[in-house]
């Protein structure tokens, strides 16, 4: 039996326009996904500003934790309690139970996790955005107009970064990328498990520690313009 959530989402891309008007395409949008110490949301913010000085519409943006945000406008919860959620696995019926009881605005896991894809769904079919993380490569995955990144390093190049970046030791760093990629790995699966997905989906992996922000952003703009994601859109014209 098909999922009822991505039969949803694919129901959207086959809306109708009123009459006497056209409806607008999904997208474009631009996915980031990275391992912990891959400065995603440098690149994310690089980029950005490349789209929108070069780009005739203006007003590309960034998207990461703002999604937990607005999830957590939509659903009337604090963002902490929708990013718990995701990092819990295989949560019992009973856990459920007890804290329907406990808590004074009782949301369900399913809901909460069908509130947070509809939302990135949403800014994905909107466009204009680029989206660090999330799942956003696997919940967008069949826009046409998108283009999906992966950053990768070594594991050691990795802990460097981390650790000139905040200013923490070796034993440190390591902790908290062993962390963070376990939150992520439990957010993935969530996803993947919602939308009855079972892999991710890239259009280009790049190896964070050979390239710097200016060549990896560069070289999507190029990836942009080969997948013609932006095709309808005209260059901004400069006048002097």
């Amino acid at each position: 039996m098909a999922n009822t959530l991505i039969s949803y989402l694919n129901k959207r891309l086959t809306r109708t326009a009123p009459p006497g008007k056209e409806i607008k395409q999904p997208g474009p949008v631009i996915t980031i996904s990275r391992q912990v110490g891959c400065s995603g949301l440098e690149l994310a913010y690089a980029l950005a500003d490349i789209l929108n000085k070069t780009s005739s519409m203006e007003g590309w943006k960034v998207l990461s934790k703002e999604i937990l945000n607005h999830s957590a406008r939509e659903l009337d919860l604090e963002p902490g309690r929708i990013a718990r959620i995701f990092k819990q696995q295989d949560r019992s019926t009973i856990d459920e139970i007890i804290s329907a009881f406990s808590e004074k605005k009782f949301k369900s896991d399913k809901k909460i996790k069908k509130t947070v894809i509809e939302v990135i769904r949403n800014f994905a079919e909107d466009g204009f955005c680029i989206i660090v993380g999330r799942g956003s490569n696997i919940i967008a995955a069949d826009i046409p107009n998108s283009l999906h990144i992966r950053l990768e390093a070594p594991l050691e190049d990795r802990i460097i970064s981390i650790m000139n970046k905040n200013g923490w030791n070796r034993e440190e760093s390591i902790r908290f990328i062993e962390r963070v990629e376990k939150e992520r790995y439990a957010y993935r699966h969530a996803v993947m498990q919602e939308l009855n997905q079972e892999e991710d989906h890239f259009d280009i992996t790049f190896n964070r520690s050979r390239l710097n922000t200016t060549v990896i952003a560069g070289l999507i703009m190029e990836a942009i313009r080969e997948k013609k994601i932006l095709a309808g859109y005209s260059q901004k014209i400069e006048f002097f």
